[in-house]
């Protein structure tokens, strides 16, 4: 992704990831969006071999997809085919889900669609919160997917990877800060609880109370 306003100040950063690749001397492409021409053009003349996407966040064109000789793999943080989006984590423990994991997929046009690599499920206890879920479970994937790399390069791991099922698919939507305030009258015990895991470092869950005198 592009530098992004932080602060009060707005002051154009790069991302932890574009930091740490210029720190160690890589080039570094920041385009607006993959579909984006003289990206795509920079992207080609790399002639890579593999592309690794996680939570990028932005649709990848045809064109795209079809520049590296062995594909695209995403990490994803969800059991595929459920919770495809840009929240699978997030819904999960906001529905309650007592078994969440990650997946190792080839990317296709279709959002989370493609067919998966490699697939690891992780057990909950009840009381996880989404930030520390989210990056053992991205550790977790690229683990799998480094494992992968040999059958990657074989041809292998593209013969063998295993449709998902359409049928079991499920979204996992974008979580808006509208969706931060919590009705203790309305909800239930259980499901503030479980928003509160969910929500717990954006957009954070809060609560109204009108207090009156004696």
């Amino acid at each position: 992704q592009p530098p992004a306003p932080q602060g009060r100040k707005k002051v154009l950063t790069p991302s932890p990831v574009q930091a740490l690749a210029e720190a160690q001397g890589l080039p570094v492409l920041t385009p607006p969006a993959a579909k984006d021409g003289a990206f795509l053009d920079a992207l080609s003349a790399l002639d890579l071999d593999l592309c690794v996407t996680a939570a990028y966040g932005c649709f990848l064109p045809k064109r795209f997809l079809e520049t590296p000789r062995f594909g695209t793999l995403n990490i994803h943080p969800s059991l595929l085919p459920k919770y495809r989006g840009a929240a699978p984590l997030q819904r999960a423990l906001e529905a309650g889900e007592t078994t969440i994991g990650v997946t190792v997929l080839f990317t296709v046009l279709k959002m989370d669609a493609g067919p998966v690599v490699a697939q690891v499920p992780r057990e909950l206890g009840g009381d996880e919160q989404a930030p520390e879920l989210l990056r053992e479970l991205f550790e977790l994937g690229t683990r799998e997917l480094v494992a992968a790399l040999p059958r990657v390069w074989s041809g292998a791991a593209a013969e063998e990877a295993a449709p998902q099922e359409e049928a079991e698919a499920t979204h996992a939507p974008k979580v808006s800060k509208e969706e931060g305030p919590v009705a203790l009258a309305e909800e239930g015990a259980l499901r503030v609880h479980n928003k509160v895991r969910a929500f717990a470092e954006w957009p954070g869950t809060s609560v109204s109370l009108s207090l009156r005198g004696e």
